[in-house]
């Protein structure tokens, strides 16, 4: 069938800095979090429709095709079938049209790089200027209302993904003191960001690309039984207070503790947990004390974070880059699977592709 319109965008991956872990509702987060936007970890995602083959009326059907990397990919069609029914009401086009999605992303999907923020993110901007086009609208690709809609959107795909659609640092989760702040959406954090941050190189080590042995949305669902879910969400709301201030302020040390306290305590929630289960490898660890040593002969402000998985975003100010390097390639690869490393930075945030 012939193509009637077409969006695409490209939108980058995150990482939290206080961590987001447990959720309510609709994919609602039981604390606040705060992340980086990172540069080259991105996917790129295109949606067209064109009219549906079957012309009867009483057809209310989503007719969905999926590529991944110019392939047919059916395990992510249900995946995305079962968003876009979810959020149907709200899109009317998705039943009025045949649908096509085309996405990619320019990291392997096996590289230990979780790719729902960057591609459910990208989605969501995709179907905000759809509907923006067929409703006549016209609002930009880059106004607030967009975005802030995208967010929503992206937030009900995957959370994280609610965090990928502002430049720099994005805050998502009702947080005392922040206005704006929700749980529906994720709201842009860039002007409060001190000038070191927006430099920030996050060097992202693989540990292993493995598919990991108990997904994000079972260990976000443990933490309805886990004893302390409740300690973890004052510490969580405390924590994102002392970043705020950090980011602010500028103080790279202050920083850089939480931002590893909260890894450590992300981890050490899922071993907390009924059943317990661990994603951290002997390779991981062995980066993290090699990391701290590091740190303590050199007193760099070099710091680790962590996402659910085995791998480290090694987090740094450009200015210290050519002293950080040569110590990555030297003592850290070596723990990498097959040296793999990917150097990535605080990115500008999405964009429309044209």
């Amino acid at each position: 069938m012939k193509e009637l319109k077409k969006v695409s965008w490209r939108s980058p991956s995150n990482i939290a800095l206080v961590k987001y872990w447990g959720k309510h509702g609709n994919q609602l987060p039981s604390n606040p979090s705060i992340s980086f936007t990172l540069d080259q970890c991105y996917s790129e995602t295109s949606l067209s429709i064109s009219e549906k083959e079957s012309k009867n009326s009483k057809d209310k059907g989503l007719e969905l095709k999926f590529y991944f990397d110019k392939k047919e990919n059916l395990a992510f069609r249900i995946k995305i079938l079962s968003f876009f029914e979810g959020i149907s009401k709200d899109f009317p086009f998705l039943s009025k049209y045949a649908l096509s999605v085309n996405s990619t992303n320019s990291f392997p999907h096996s590289s230990g790089i979780a790719s729902s923020a960057s591609a459910m993110s990208a989605l969501a901007l995709c179907l905000v200027e759809m509907n923006s086009k067929l409703s006549g609208t016209k609002v930009k690709p880059d106004t607030d209302k967009l975005m802030k809609n995208a967010s929503y959107y992206a937030r009900i795909g995957s959370g994280s993904a609610s965090r990928s659609i502002y430049p720099v640092a994005s805050l998502w989760g009702a947080a005392h003191g922040v206005k704006g702040s929700s749980d529906e959406y994720a709201i842009p954090y860039e002007k409060q960001v001190n000038k070191v941050f927006k430099t920030y190189q996050n060097s992202i080590l693989i540990a292993s690309s493995a598919e990991k042995k108990v997904s994000s949305r079972v260990g976000h669902t443990l933490m309805k039984t886990n004893p302390f879910a409740k300690a973890r969400y004052k510490q969580a709301n405390e924590n994102l207070t002392e970043v705020l201030d950090a980011l602010k302020s500028g103080d790279l040390e202050k920083f850089g503790t939480i931002t590893e306290t909260e890894a450590m305590t992300l981890h050490a929630l899922m071993m907390c947990s009924s059943p317990n289960f661990i994603l951290m490898t002997p390779s991981t660890l062995a980066m993290i004390e090699k990391i701290k040593a590091f740190r303590e002969s050199t007193k760099l402000p070099l710091y680790f974070t962590l996402d659910a998985g085995p791998n480290i975003h090694l987090l740094y100010p450009e200015n210290i880059k050519s002293k950080v390097i040569p110590f990555i390639q030297a003592d850290l690869s070596e723990h990498c699977e097959n040296g793999k490393i990917i150097w990535d930075k605080v990115g500008k945030g999405p964009a429309s592709i044209k």
